[in-house]
């Protein structure tokens, strides 16, 4: 499975449902999802052996993977990573963009000067280049960005709430940051964003999110348009 999940073997001892399920996740979540060429399929008796534990346990947490919309188990056919259709990428882009901006507003109006430093110190790790030729790197950090704007919220709650969205945001934000010049402007963008959290103006600095964010929305709605098409391909595979 040159595309498939990849795991680490862990030791007998650890089998606890959790961990299992962690173990797993984090696999899925490594995955470019909405690559052409992904391998969506799990095999259940492949990832035991690779983890060195029965097969109850992986059965257990892919029924919870499941249950949290991350695999579709299909009886007799197997276990598929899901991927979702272009409709509901739009709309977690939507859900995303609300809940940031609100971080932002309140970040504006309670985050620490030491903690609106080191966001500015994450963005100014890269220029337009820099980011263009870590694509992999930066992806990464970007995505820290935005979970960094959560934090500094100061809203637990808003925060543990975005941090499940984005778990389903992880694979879209990847494959978009490779896209057309979208890494060029969220450099640029992101620098924007800090600006207005500094000048702690909270009307500003939700908008400028706001704005980010519904930029990707519009670069999803107008360039996957094959993802729906690929999401039934799938669907009739199994």
């Amino acid at each position: 499975m040159p595309n498939g999940v990849k795991l680490q073997a862990i030791d007998t001892n650890f089998t606890l449902k959790d961990h299992i399920y962690n173990v797993l996740l984090e696999a899925i979540l490594a995955m470019d999802i909405y690559a052409e060429d992904a391998d969506l399929r799990l095999d259940e008796r492949n990832l035991a052996e690779q983890l060195g534990i029965s097969r109850t346990p992986v059965r257990e947490a892919l029924a919870r993977l499941e249950q949290n919309d991350f695999v579709v188990i299909q009886p007799r056919r197997g276990v598929f990573v899901r991927r979702k259709s272009l409709d509901e990428v739009l709309e977690l882009i939507i859900v995303w963009a609300a809940l940031e901006s609100m971080a932002a507003r309140l970040a504006a109006e309670r985050a620490s000067d030491p903690g609106l430093k080191s966001l500015r110190a994450m963005a100014l790790k890269y220029s337009g280049d820099d980011a263009r030729l870590k694509i992999s790197e930066y992806s990464e950090d970007n995505i820290k960005f935005h979970q960094r704007i959560l934090e500094l919220s100061g809203c637990s709650m808003l925060k543990s709430v975005a941090d499940g969205l984005f778990l389903h945001m992880h694979a879209v934000r990847r494959r978009a940051m490779g896209e057309g010049n979208r890494v060029s402007k969220s450099v640029v963008e992101h620098i924007e964003i800090i600006e207005a959290l500094e000048s702690r103006d909270p009307d500003l600095a939700a908008l400028r999110v706001r704005e980010h964010t519904m930029r990707l929305h519009d670069h999803v709605r107008m360039t996957w348009m094959e993802l729906d098409q690929s999401v039934e391909n799938n669907a009739a595979a199994l």
